[in-house]
């Protein structure tokens, strides 16, 4: 449900993607594919254009929740995730950022509570601009590149296709709810339920 504007949010999830139909589908989306699960179960809409990011104020998981899908293109996220916790002095344990994993199978979830950004840009700048790397993430696996020569950049701006594209959908949808199950739950009843081996 969506709140009033008494009192601010206590959590920010950060839906990580770039905007633009242009890379709608595309495996770097996978934050976004979450963002549009998660309303699509609720019936928000993430439209609200703040803090260089689409985002709407919710209550989820029992708390009041500013969900982001910021608009910087992926390598600048970090400037859209750090303008909101100033903003409502949000402490970075409550900065939950979902984005995609290529080293983790299609589908694969990975729940962790603080960490590198083990080489995604994304990751990578909300750690500088917040100046910590201790804030929860949620990582969607997007499959590595079928051979060593494929660029990486090509890959991860490539269209899920078929079974992946299938596979992916369901993927964004267990994501959403681990979302919910974080907040509410904490991350370890959130680790034990949607971190796979």
């Amino acid at each position: 449900m969506l709140f009033s504007s008494k009192g601010g949010p206590t959590w920010i999830v950060a839906f990580l993607g770039n905007p633009g139909l242009k890379y709608a589908g595309t495996r770097h989306n996978a934050g976004f594919m979450t963002a549009d699960a998660l309303c699509k179960k609720h019936d928000f809409t993430v439209n609200k254009a703040r803090f260089q990011a689409l985002t709407a104020q919710v209550e989820l998981g029992g708390a009041r929740v500013l969900l982001m899908k910021p608009q910087t293109y992926m390598n600048l996220s970090g400037q859209a995730v750090s303008q909101a916790a100033r903003f409502y002095k949000i402490p970075p344990e409550h900065v939950l950022v979902v984005s995609d994993e290529v080293s983790l199978p299609i589908g694969k979830l990975r729940i962790r509570v603080k960490g590198s950004a083990g080489g995604h840009n994304g990751l990578r700048n909300i750690i500088e601009q917040l100046g910590t790397e201790n804030f929860p993430r949620i990582r969607l696996g997007v499959g590595a590149p079928p051979n060593p020569d494929f660029e990486m950049v090509d890959w991860v701006l490539s269209v899920f296709r078929n079974e992946d594209a299938a596979e992916m959908e369901k993927a964004a949808a267990r994501a959403a709810e681990a979302v919910e199950c974080y907040i509410e739950k904490g991350p370890d009843k959130a680790m034990n339920l949607y971190n796979t081996k």
